[in-house]
């Protein structure tokens, strides 16, 4: 396969990358608001324009010193994405005209040698006046709106030539795995971990990160898309504004995955917050792992592994043969294992079961236990069939849907569960009346 080129959006604070990172993804990806310093990690995202593609990176501001607990670490992530791309978006903003902050990004990027496009944004309205200044910095401008969708096709046009032809290239096949869990239990280190790098900003403050984070990984000749996302705390306690924000992306990044990552504090112990995540993903019909994240932690406290293993059967009654795995994300342990855990849960969540072997051994699950009867009379289960695939979903004709009791309903999901491999997979069971001929 050949490689995707980087392409890198780079600028001072509220230029508008996050807007222009957005439009070219093609959706509100990145979280954008009228406010320096919102952007703190590198973003990816793998973008096609007329049948060729290319890896979009979105950045913090470079050289401003929008949040002291940060800034040091944002310009850091920023000069990687530099380091590692292939082309650079420098964008700049056309109300401000160039600034000094401008000028001593303009500086690093001409030792970088690479190709470089000054992309002059908000050029709508009074925008247009101060166009003259920034041929000053000696280089072709590209004058665009991000918010009016001006001026993008163009940009892309030239940019094309960058991107690769997509005709012989296979789609991505490998999972998408999200990451969950409450403020600061370790998900941007467990995301370093994967990569292998310091990609996402970390820190003891709860809410370093503040949106859904995409990362290509590739390991062992097989392409993992892994969504780091902001913690997700009670209902009562997130505060409106960016937060809100970051916990509503949360919620979408587990509609776009096939496999939640549930991380849990395994110092502090699960918590009811934890539940209600675990049962978000279940509802949403994902995948699901669970994560024990600081096991070296655990170790050091006596008794700490019966006691974590004691709150899981306590809090998780609800999770049919859950999938756990005890990590330590600071210490890099048990990554490996990780994604062979990824592999058979994706591969359950696409099994499909043939007709024949699924009626037979629901045949014998009738014979060794049958439902009970409904108003006094039987309740038939004529035969089964599996409709659907991520996440399996199966249909049962019956003459009594309503006769047939939940708890038969789960009786029959985790024979299921056992007998196909379909472990750490939600499984849906429909019913379907049909009248005895």
């Amino acid at each position: 396969m050949k490689k995707r080129p980087v392409i890198a959006i780079i600028g001072r604070p509220n230029v508008g990358k996050s807007t222009l990172f957005n439009k070219l993804v093609g959706r509100r990806k990145a979280i954008v608001q009228d406010e320096p310093g919102i952007t703190r990690d590198r973003n990816e995202a793998l973008c096609q324009y007329q049948n060729r593609e290319y890896l979009l990176v979105d950045t913090g501001g470079m050289l401003a010193n929008v949040d002291g607990a940060f800034t040091d670490a944002v310009q850091e992530q920023s000069e990687k994405a530099i380091a590692s791309s292939d082309v650079i978006l420098f964008v700049l903003d056309a109300l401000d005209g160039v600034t000094p902050v401008d000028q001593a990004v303009q500086e690093i990027l001409r030792k970088c040698e690479k190709p470089v496009y000054h992309v002059i944004n908000k050029t709508e309205g009074k925008g247009q006046d101060r166009l003259d200044e920034f041929y000053a910095l000696g280089a072709r401008l590209y004058p665009i709106s991000s918010e009016h969708n001006i001026g993008l096709s163009d940009l892309l046009d030239v940019l094309a030539k960058h991107f690769i032809l997509i005709e012989d290239e296979p789609p991505l096949e490998g999972p998408t795995v999200v990451l969950l869990g409450r403020p600061n239990v370790g998900k941007s280190t467990l995301i370093n971990a994967i990569l292998k790098e310091e990609r996402l900003l970390t820190s003891d403050i709860a809410g370093t990160t503040r949106d859904t984070i995409d990362a290509l990984v590739t390991h062992d000749k097989k392409e993992y898309l892994f969504i780091d996302t902001a913690g997700i705390r009670r209902r009562g306690k997130v505060v409106w504004g960016v937060e809100q924000y970051s916990v509503s992306r949360a919620k979408s990044a587990i509609k776009r995955a096939t496999i939640a990552l549930l991380l849990v504090d395994g110092d502090e112990g699960i918590t009811e917050q934890d539940t209600k995540l675990a049962g978000m993903i279940l509802d949403a019909g994902r995948g699901m792992i669970l994560l024990v994240n600081k096991s070296d932690l655990v170790k050091k406290k006596e008794g700490g592994q019966d006691e974590i293993e004691r709150q899981l059967l306590r809090r998780f009654p609800f999770v049919s043969d859950l999938q756990t795995m005890h990590i330590s994300a600071i210490e890099r342990k048990g990554v490996p294992r990780l994604f062979q855990k990824i592999d058979q849960v994706y591969e359950a969540f696409n099994t499909r079961v043939t007709t024949g072997d699924l009626n037979r051994f629901f045949e014998k699950l009738l014979v060794n236990n049958p439902p009970s009867t409904y108003k006094g009379k039987p309740v038939h289960l004529y035969y089964i069939t599996q409709t659907s695939t991520a996440p399996p979903i199966f249909v049962i004709f019956t003459n009594a849907p309503k006769g047939v009791q939940e708890n038969y309903i789960r009786y029959i999901q985790n024979k299921f569960r056992s007998a196909f491999g379909f472990q750490g997979v939600p499984i849906r069971i429909k019913l379907r009346e049909r009248k005895r001929k």
